[in-house]
């Protein structure tokens, strides 16, 4: 374990101004996506749109660090550059999803536990060789009748955990997920009870297997109303709850906080982070790690044709600049008519 490497890294992902792109979808969720825009989800498609995103003119302006599914850690760019070492030349890390996906958890109706345990060290290892620093595993939480369980709350922390013990063997600092998902019908204080006591049981089992928690990075859910719920909660009471919730459960020593959008729209997932920023005595540095909320624009205007890469491009930049002036509590939506 390199610890000096690791807080090299975790201070690199969490710079002032600066996020993380998740580029790290599965390839049915591209294919949902690819789906919307009529294109064919081929590996030479996912090839090309990511690469349209990492080779953005700028971007390192803004982006910290990308997130790489396994295809595409291995792939290059239109040059025959490998993507990571291209990341790396404009100074972005690469990161790497190491989870194998939510399954259902055992006597558990209705609930999910991630798996990838197996193998992972080795794994681990070679990711470190094809240039990824960091890596991310993401837990899904559903608020729902009865649920979730203490059940299914400490079985995703105990995995959270071992995964991040070897993550900080192999000298790659890891992103923890414990995602709160927005769906059904819950109020937002509901979703405020649920984020704090998955969190306080992630954050147990992280300290029963030794992490340290000044190598690892967080990304959370924000504090919301559930999509179908009667009231949803406004902006300023969102960041209020979320940074509540963080400051009761999450250590001081922890380099920085990064946000999941979670299938918030575009522009309510930078208010969101905005407001929050803007507060007062935060502990730690807080900003982005989205993905939808970073590529919709760019995935909508691509529409799988060549020739709209630059304009797609134009697209994924002013998303970027508009998360990234967010991260310094700098946004304002008037901003949002400036297309770079």
């Amino acid at each position: 374990m390199d610890k000096q490497l690791l807080s090299r890294t975790a201070a690199a992902m969490v710079a002032r101004g600066k996020g993380l792109l998740a580029a790290d979808e599965s390839s049915g969720t591209c294919e949902t996506r690819f789906k919307s825009i009529n294109t064919a989800c081929t590996e030479e498609n996912r090839r090309a749109y990511r690469g349209l995103l990492f080779t953005t003119p700028g971007a390192e302006q803004f982006i910290s660090g990308v997130i790489l599914f396994d295809e595409t850690i291995r792939q290059k760019t239109d040059d025959g550059v490998l993507f990571p070492a291209y990341l790396a030349g404009k100074e972005i890390l690469p990161g790497i999803k190491v989870d194998a996906g939510a399954k259902n958890l055992a006597r558990c109706a209705g609930e999910k536990v991630t798996e990838g345990l197996d193998g992972l060290r080795e794994r681990l290892a070679a990711y470190f060789k094809l240039g990824a620093r960091f890596a991310k595993w993401r837990a899904v939480i559903t608020i729902g009748d009865g649920i979730p369980s203490h059940a299914c709350l400490y079985a995703n922390a105990h995995a959270l955990a071992r995964y991040a013990a070897l993550c900080q063997e192999a000298s790659i600092v890891p992103i923890i997920e414990p995602e709160v998902l927005l769906d059904g019908a819950h109020s937002v204080e509901r979703c405020e009870e649920v984020s704090e006591a998955t969190l306080r049981a992630t954050y147990a089992a992280l300290a029963a297997h030794q992490v340290a928690v000044e190598h690892v990075i967080l990304k959370a859910s924000m504090v919301v109303s559930g999509k179908n719920h009667s009231r949803q909660a406004g902006v300023d009471e969102v960041a209020e709850r979320t940074v509540r919730v963080l400051k009761r459960t999450v250590p001081a020593a922890q380099p920085g906080v990064v946000f999941l959008s979670g299938g918030q729209s575009d522009l309510a997932a930078t208010a969101h982070l905005n407001a929050m920023v803007a507060m007062k005595g935060l502990p730690w540095p807080l900003t982005f790690s989205y993905s939808r909320a970073l590529q919709n624009p760019a995935l909508n205007t691509w529409q799988g044709q060549g020739a709209n890469v630059g304009a797609a491009q134009r697209a994924f930049h002013h998303r970027a600049h508009m998360n990234a002036l967010a991260a310094q509590g700098k946004w304002k939506p008037e901003l949002e008519k400036q297309v770079a």
